[in-house]
C-alpha cells in the first residue's frame, strides 16, 4: 500500500482501549521504516489523561504528526459509554486537550456520521456535536463508511450549510466489499442504507467469493468516480481491514493512482528530518531495513557520496545494546514458518537448503535475514523469473545459502514497474550482487575460481569470529585485470584501504549521477556480526522445547553453520554481462546436476531390482497356485469316485444281485475316470 503514495496511513487504537503499545509500535515502524505519514487514532475509552499525554509524547517522538481524535466504543463488557476515572468525556474534550498541550504540532481529525451517530436523535443534533469538534480545533473530517453516494452528498451539503458553515476538508470513508458475510455484518445488519442494485448484484453471486470481490471492486470504482466528480470531497479514505488488493484495484480503476515512483531503490523516510538528506546506503541491510535504521538512529549526518564512507565500526552501534531480533514474535511462529516442505524442522544442511529454496521460490514470506518476500518472487515475470530460478538452483547445490541479491541492470528506463526508480525520463543501472553463506570446504575452491577466471569480480568472505577474512583488493587503476586476496584478521586495519563499490546508480535529466547503493568494507564488518547472530537467534527458537533427538539435531546444524561457515558477497563489476554472478557457479550447477542424475539412476536401478523380485515372486506364486488347484481337483475327483461307488454298492445290495453290483461298479469306474480325465 505504501507504493500507492497515500497522504497518510491510519493506525487504529485497540478495541475498547486495549493494546495501546501495539498502536504506537506500528506508528513508529510505518514512520521510520516505511517512510509513510501516519495518522494515529486516539480514544477516550479507558484512557486517563496521563496515558493520553504519554501516547501523544511517544507519537511525537517517532514522527507522527496527525491524530484522529475519537471518543471510542464502550469499554469491553459494557453496552453504554461512560468516561473512565481521570479521563475525558468526549472527542471534543480530547481535541481541546491536544491543542492545549501541543499547540499546532498535530493535525487533528475527527469522525462524522453521514447516516447519524447511533446515539443521535436527529441530524441537527449530530451536526451540532460535529461543529463543536471543529470549533475545538479539529482540521479535517473522516466519515464512517457508507454505500449510498447520493445520500452522502446531500449530507455534505447539509454540513456546509450548518450554522456559520463547516469548511474543513471532508474525507469520505469507503469499505471495499471483500466477502458477502462481511458485507452483511458490517453494512446491512448495521442498518446502513444500501442501493438496491448493490443488494441484488451481491445476492446473485453470494456463493462465489471471487465474483463477490470483483463486484466489490466495480462498486468501489463507481462510488469513487461519483464522489470525485461531485467536487464536494477532499480525497477518499479506505477501511481496508488489512487487505490491500481490492483497494488498489479500485484506485487504479478510478484513475486515482499515479504511476508508482520510488525516489531511491529503498524508501526515503520523512522523520527524523536528517534522514531526508540520506542519499546512500550499504546493500547489506536491503532485506532488513528496520535493523539498519535502528543501528544508524544516532547518526547526525549521512554520507552523500562513496568517498565519505570511511567510518569506524562503532558508528553502527553495539549489538549488545541494540540487540538482534527475528521477525516473528514467538519461537513457535518461527519454528512453524521456517520448516521444510513436510513441515519438519531442519536437521541437516540439506534441510536448510530446502528452507532457503522455499524462500527464493516465493513459498516463504521471510528468512531470519529477510524481513519481506523476495523481490524476485513469483509473478515478477520475464528476466526476474529466470533470475529467481537460478537462485533456487544455487541454494539446492548444498554448500551455498543465499540471503541477499540483486540482478544486473543495464540502462533500464526509470519508470520500469519492477526495476525502475527515481525521476522520469532517466535510466538505472545495477551491478550483479550476491551474498550467501558458504561451507568451509567450498570456500577455497570458490576463491581460487574467482582469482583464476573472474578478474571482474570483487568479493569479501569472513568467518564468525572475524579471525579469517578473505577479500579482493581494490583496483588502483582501470587497467587492473586480476584481483588478489588477503587472509587477515578483520579487527585489524588493512594496509590497503578499499574504495566503496557503487552497485546501483541512475542517470536523470538535469542532475548528477545518483549512486544510492554501495558495497563498503567497514559496513560489511558491522553487518557480519548481525548476520551470524541471526543463526543463534534461530537456534534459540528451540530452547525450552522438550529435549529430543530432533531438537538437538536442529540446534546442532544451526550452530554448525554459524561456527564453521563463511559469510561471503560477490560483485560482478561488468554490468554488461546478462548472466550476472551465476557464471561463477556453473561448475557447481553441473556437479549438482550430475549428482542428481546419478541418484536418479540409483533409485531407478533399485526400483528395477525390486520390480524383478516382485515379478519373480509373483510368477512363483502363480505356479504354486496352479499346482495347488490341480491337487485340489484330483482330490475332488477321487472323492466323487468313492461316493459314486458306495452308492452303486448300496443299490446293488438292495437289488440282491451281486453280479449286477460288479457290473455297475465297473461301469461307474469307467465313467468317473473319463470325467476326471476331461
Amino acid at each position: 500500500m505504501c507504493h500507492l503514495s497515500p497522504e497518510f496511513v491510519d493506525i487504529t487504537w485497540g478495541a475498547g482501549g486495549s493494546r495501546p503499545a501495539a498502536t504506537l509500535e506500528v506508528v513508529s515502524n510505518v514512520q521510520k521504516v516505511l517512510g509513510v505519514e501516519t495518522c494515529m487514532h486516539l480514544i477516550c475509552t479507558d484512557n486517563p489523561i496521563e496515558n493520553i499525554d504519554k501516547a501523544l509524547k511517544e507519537a511525537r517522538a517517532c514522527g507522527n504528526q496527525n491524530i484522529l481524535a475519537l471518543r471510542g466504543d464502550p469499554p469491553r463488557g459494557q453496552k453504554t459509554w461512560t468516561p473512565c476515572k481521570d479521563g475525558l468525556p468526549s472527542a471534543t474534550a480530547l481535541v481541546r486537550h491536544i491543542r492545549a498541550t501541543h499547540g499546532d504540532y498535530f493535525g487533528i481529525g475527527v469522525a462524522a456520521y453521514p447516516e447519524l451517530h447511533p446515539e443521535s436523535p436527529t441530524l441537527e443534533r449530530d451536526l451540532y456535536y460535529l461543529k463543536q469538534k471543529i470549533d475545538a480545533g479539529a482540521e479535517f473530517i473522516v466519515t464512517q463508511l457508507f454505500f449510498d453516494v447520493p445520500r452522502f452528498l446531500d449530507w455534505v451539503r447539509e454540513v456546509r450549510r450548518y450554522g456559520v458553515g463547516i469548511e474543513v476538508p471532508i474525507v469520505p470513508g469507503l469499505m471495499p466489499i471483500q466477502t458477502y458475510a462481511g458485507f452483511r455484518k458490517n453494512v446491512v445488519d448495521a442498518g446502513l442504507s444500501v442501493p438496491q442494485w448493490i443488494l441484488d448484484g451481491l445476492e446473485a453471486i453470494k456463493e462465489d467469493e471471487v465474483a463477490v470481490r470483483q463486484f466489490g471492486v466495480e462498486v468501489g470504482v463507481k462510488m469513487v468516480k461519483e464522489l470525485v466528480e461531485s467536487g464536494l470531497i477532499s480525497g477518499v479514505h479506505f477501511y481496508t481491514f488489512n487487505l490491500e488488493t481490492s483497494t488498489r484495484l479500485i484506485l487504479e480503476g478510478a484513475g486515482l493512482v499515479p504511476l508508482i515512483r520510488k525516489d531511491k531503490p529503498w524508501r526515503i523516510h520523512f522523520l527524523p528530518h536528517r534522514r531526508r538528506e540520506e542519499h546512500q546506503r550499504p546493500i547489506f541491510w536491503a532485506n532488513r531495513p528496520k535493523s539498519y535504521i535502528s543501528r544508524t538512529e544516532t547518526w547526525h549526518q549521512f554520507p552523500s557520496s562513496a568517498n565519505q564512507w570511511q567510518r569506524s565500526l562503532d558508528k553502527y552501534g553495539s549489538l549488545k545494546g541494540y540487540g538482534v531480533g527475528i521477525k516473528y514474535p514467538t519461537a513457535a511462529e518461527a519454528r512453524l514458518h521456517w520448516s521444510n516442505n513436510g513441515g519438519g524442522q531442519p536437521r541437516r544442511v540439506e534441510d536448510l537448503s530446502e528452507v532457503f529454496q522455499r524462500y527464493w521460490r516465493g513459498e516463504l514470506q521471510t528468512l531470519p535475514w529477510c524481513d519481506h518476500p523476495c523481490r524476485a518472487g513469483v509473478g515478477s515475470g520475464g528476466e526476474m523469473e529466470s533470475y529467481r530460478d537460478r537462485l533456487v538452483e544455487l541454494n539446492g547445490v548444498g554448500c551455498y545459502l543465499a540471503i541477499n541479491s540483486q540482478p544486473v541492470v543495464n540502462g533500464v528506463k526509470s519508470d520500469d514497474k519492477v526495476l525502475g526508480w527515481g525521476p522520469s525520463s532517466g535510466y538505472v543501472y545495477q551491478k550483479a550482487f550476491l551474498e550467501f553463506f558458504v561451507s568451509p570446504d567450498r570456500l577455497p575452491i570458490l576463491i581460487n575460481r574467482l582469482e583464476t577466471h573472474f578478474p571482474n569480480y570483487t568479493y569479501n568472505a569472513i568467518n564468525h569470529s572475524g579471525s579469517t577474512f578473505f577479500h579482493s583488493s581494490s583496483p588502483k587503476s582501470k587497467s587492473r585485470c586480476q584481483s588478489k586476496h588477503t587472509n587477515a584478521n578483520a579487527d585489524k586495519d588493512d594496509k590497503e584501504e578499499e574504495e566503496p563499490n557503487t552497485v546501483t546508480w541512475g542517470v536523470f535529466p538535469n542532475q548528477e549521477i545518483v549512486q544510492p547503493t554501495i558495497v563498503e568494507r567497514s559496513s560489511f564488518l558491522a553487518w557480519k556480526d548481525e548476520a551470524f547472530a541471526l543463526w543463534d537467534q534461530w537456534a534459540q527458537c528451540f530452547e525450552g522445547e522438550t529435549e529430543s533427538d530432533l531438537t538437538r539435531e536442529t540446534r546442532r546444524v544451526l550452530d554448525e553453520v554459524r561456527e564453521k561457515w563463511y559469510l561471503m558477497n560477490v560483485v560482478n563489476n561488468d554490468y554488461h554481462q546478462p548472466t550476472g554472478v551465476f557464471n561463477l557457479f556453473e561448475e557447481d550447477f553441473v556437479r549438482a546436476a550430475k549428482a542428481r542424475e546419478a541418484d536418479t539412476k540409483v533409485v531407478a536401478a533399485e526400483v528395477s531390482d525390486v520390480s524383478q523380485v516382485l515379478e519373480t515372486k509373483e510368477a512363483a506364486g502363480v505356479e504354486e497356485e496352479k499346482a495347488l488347484r490341480r491337487k485340489e481337483e484330483k482330490e475332488e475327483g477321487s472323492n466323487v469316485f468313492s461316493n459314486a461307488l458306495a452308492a452303486v454298492v448300496v443299490a446293488a445290495a438292495a437289488a440282491g444281485s451281486r453280479g449286477v453290483c460288479q457290473e455297475l461298479a465297473v461301469e461307474n469306474v469307467a465313467v468317473t475316470e473319463a470325467r476326471c480325465s476331461a
